[in-house]
C-alpha cells in the first residue's frame, strides 16, 4: 500500500509567535514522540526523559505567566499544542494537561510569595505534577472526599488515600484536596495543599492495569501522616473545593483538546488506508459507504476543535466558560470514541490488530469519556446552567 503524506492541521492562530510555537511542538511530536509511541505503550513505559525535553522547551507551562517561567500563551494556543502532542501519543498530551492542572491552584490562588518560591521549578524545572482529588469512594461525588488534614502546630498532617492519580508514584509534587472541616462540612470543609512528591509518609500503590494508556502510570496514593507546613496551604481554609472546580473547568478543555488529537490521528490513518487499499480493482475510498464515513469523521473532528477553541477564547477574554468547557469535553470525547471506532471499521481486520495504531486509539479514546468528570457529569453541569439546580 503506497505511503500517503499526512497534511498538518490548518490552524487559526492569533500571532506569528503562536505559529512558530505550534511548528516547534509538531516537530518534537513527529521526531521524538510518534516514532516510539506504539512500542513504548505496548511495553508500558512512561517517557520521563521526554517530559524533561518538553520542560526545557518551555512546553510544560504554556498558559502561565512568563514572570514565573511560564509561556504566557493564551489558552487557545496552549490547547492546540496539547492537541498536537496527543495526536502523536495520548500519554504525552494527557500528561502535559494533568501537569498544567496540578499547577493551576498555585498559579491562580497562591500568594505572591508561594508563586515566586515554587512556580519557576514547577513550570520549567523538569518537574512533573499530579492532581489529587478523587478517592476510592468519591469519584463523581468529589465533595464527599475523606482524606483529612489536621492542624499540628505550625503545619498540617494529611492522612487518607487518593485514587486514579495520573503520574501516581512518579510525580515530583502533588496538588492535594483534603478535608479540614468537621463531619458534615461537605464542600465547605475542603482545603488545597501543595505536597512534595518525596514527602515522608507518602507512598504509591502498584499502577492500575488499564485498557489503554499503558505508558501513563495511574495509581492510588497513600498519605500516612504526611506533614506539610502551613506555607504549603493554597488559598484559604475551606476554599479547596472551589479551587478544584476552577481547575477542572480548565482541565476539561485540556481533555477536549487531547480527544481531538486522538480523533485526528485516527482520521488521518483511516484516510491513508482507504486511499491506498485496493479492492475490486480500485481504492476502497471510491466506495460511497466509506466516503461518507470519512466525511462524518472529519466533520466531528472539526466541530469538536471549533467548540473547544470557542470555549478557550471565552476563558482568554475573562468571561464565564464553565458551561462551554463541559460541552467541549462532552462533544470532543464522544467524537473521539466514534471516530476511532469508525477508523477500526474502515481498516477492517487490520484495524483490529496492533500492526496499525487505530486499535490503540480506540482503547485510549474510551478513558477520555471518564476522566475529569464523566460525560454523564458533563451533561449534569450543562443542564444546571440551562435549567438551574435539581430539585431536592
Amino acid at each position: 500500500m503506497p505511503e500517503r503524506a499526512v497534511q498538518p492541521v490548518d490552524r487559526q492562530l492569533p500571532t506569528e509567535e503562536a505559529r512558530d510555537l505550534i511548528s516547534l511542538v509538531r516537530e518534537i511530536a513527529q521526531r521524538e514522540i510518534a516514532p516510539h509511541a506504539a512500542a513504548e505503550e505496548d511495553a508500558g513505559r512512561f517517557p520521563r526523559e521526554l517530559f524533561g525535553l518538553l520542560s526545557e522547551s518551555g512546553l510544560l507551562g504554556l498558559p502561565y505567566d512568563a514572570e514565573h517561567g511560564g509561556g504566557g500563551q493564551p489558552y487557545e494556543v496552549y490547547l492546540q499544542a496539547l492537541e498536537e502532542l496527543a495526536m502523536a501519543r495520548l500519554t504525552v498530551g494527557l500528561g502535559v494537561s494533568v501537569h498544567t492542572l496540578a499547577c493551576h491552584a498555585l498559579a491562580d490562588y497562591g500568594t505572591k510569595e508561594q508563586r515566586a518560591e515554587h512556580l519557576p521549578a514547577m513550570l520549567g524545572g523538569r518537574l512533573l505534577g499530579a492532581y489529587c482529588l478523587s478517592e476510592p469512594s468519591s469519584g463523581s461525588d468529589a465533595a464527599s472526599l475523606r482524606t483529612k488534614a489536621v492542624r499540628d502546630g505550625e503545619g498540617w498532617v494529611i492522612s487518607g488515600t487518593k485514587a486514579w492519580i495520573t503520574h501516581g508514584g512518579i510525580a515530583d509534587f502533588c496538588t492535594v484536596m483534603a478535608r479540614t472541616g468537621g463531619e458534615g462540612s461537605g464542600s465547605r470543609g475542603i482545603t488545597a495543599f501543595l505536597v512534595p512528591g518525596d514527602a515522608a509518609g507518602l507512598s504509591a500503590a502498584a499502577p492500575e492495569k488499564k485498557m489503554g494508556m499503558k505508558g501513563s502510570p495511574t495509581a492510588q496514593l497513600h498519605f500516612d501522616g504526611v506533614r506539610v507546613a502551613d506555607s504549603r496551604r493554597i488559598g484559604e481554609e475551606g476554599q479547596g473545593f472551589a479551587i478544584a472546580l476552577s481547575a477542572l473547568d480548565s482541565g476539561r478543555l485540556g481533555i477536549a483538546a487531547c480527544a481531538i488529537g486522538v480523533a485526528q490521528a485516527a482520521l488521518d490513518e483511516a484516510v491513508a488506508y482507504a486511499t491506498g487499499r485496493q479492492q475490486f480493482g480500485r481504492p476502497i475510498s471510491d466506495f460511497q459507504g466509506l466516503r461518507f464515513m470519512l466525511a462524518d469523521m472529519a466533520t466531528q473532528v472539526e466541530a469538536g476543535r471549533a467548540l473547544y477553541l470557542s470555549a478557550a477564547r471565552l476563558r482568554d477574554a475573562g468571561r464565564p466558560f464553565s458551561k462551554q468547557a463541559a460541552m467541549a469535553k462532552l462533544l470532543c470525547t464522544d467524537a473521539a470514541m466514534k471516530v476511532t471506532t469508525d477508523a477500526v471499521q474502515i481498516l477492517g481486520g487490520y484495524g483490529y490488530t496492533a500492526d496499525f495504531p487505530v486499535e490503540r486509539y480506540m482503547r485510549e479514546a474510551k478513558v477520555l469519556q471518564i476522566v475529569e468528570g464523566t460525560n454523564q457529569i458533563q451533561r449534569m453541569v450543562i443542564a444546571r446552567h440551562l435549567a438551574g439546580p435539581e430539585s431536592r
